[in-house]
């Protein structure tokens, strides 16, 4: 009967095998590409049967649930890296700033300066994507694609380092196109860092660019 850390080792496996096929089939090395598992709403001992396991990159979406479990996880191992991939409220950038060592929603000058002033008052200043709305949906975050060269210039000219650009498709559609075009921006805007590709794509992701995938349930369910 297999244990809980047999079953992480096992699904993470089959990703890492997933991204090795990606990254080869792009002529690409699997080494370039961070592996960033999902944990929101994951118990802290899923978490930790996963860092068992050999995983070191974790992903929060909201902040309050994060310092609610990480703190002590990270107490516990040193060495975890944290991620924040939901969209940032500007009255919770103090403890995003203090929590993560990158955000991957920076979408507005206004939250990038609130960043720049929580990094000076904590001392510490986390990598920064900026997130894109390739799909120029309402709903969702991310900087037009028309204003991204005005952000991705206030970020460079910050105390925060330019980790690179993040988007997240539009439901219901073949996400290639929208990582082909996230790459194309990339290259045109000088910028190596690609968050891009879940669960369901992130093979896709590999194939057109992604130096970081956010997986979350293959990670922790079967």
């Amino acid at each position: 009967m297999s244990t809980p850390l047999d079953d992480a080792a096992r699904r993470r496996g089959l990703i890492l095998d997933g991204i090795g096929q990606a990254a080869k089939a792009a002529r690409r090395e699997a080494s370039d590409v961070r592996l960033i598992a999902i944990s929101k709403t994951r118990s802290a001992d899923e978490i930790t049967s996963l860092i068992a396991a050999g995983q070191i990159e974790f992903g929060e979406s909201r902040v309050q649930e994060a310092q609610a479990k990480w703190p002590a996880l990270r107490a516990a191992h040193p060495g975890i890296r944290l991620h924040l991939i939901g969209r940032l409220q500007s009255n919770k950038a103090p403890e995003a700033v203090e929590l993560f060592d990158t955000i991957h929603s920076l979408d507005r000058a206004s939250l990038l300066d609130t960043l720049v002033s929580a990094a000076d008052k904590v001392g510490r200043a986390p990598s920064v994507y900026a997130q894109v709305n390739i799909g120029e949906e309402e709903q969702k975050g991310g900087v037009a694609i028309a204003g991204l060269p005005a952000l991705l210039d206030l970020l460079r000219r910050s105390p925060l380092p330019l980790a690179g650009l993040m988007a997240i498709p539009p439901n219901g559609f073949e996400p290639g196109p929208y990582f082909a075009l996230l790459a194309k921006l990339a290259q045109r805007h000088g910028v190596e860092g690609l968050s891009m590709g879940m669960s369901a794509d992130y093979q896709t992701a590999v194939m057109l660019g992604a130096t970081a995938v956010r997986v979350g349930s293959a990670l922790f369910e079967d």
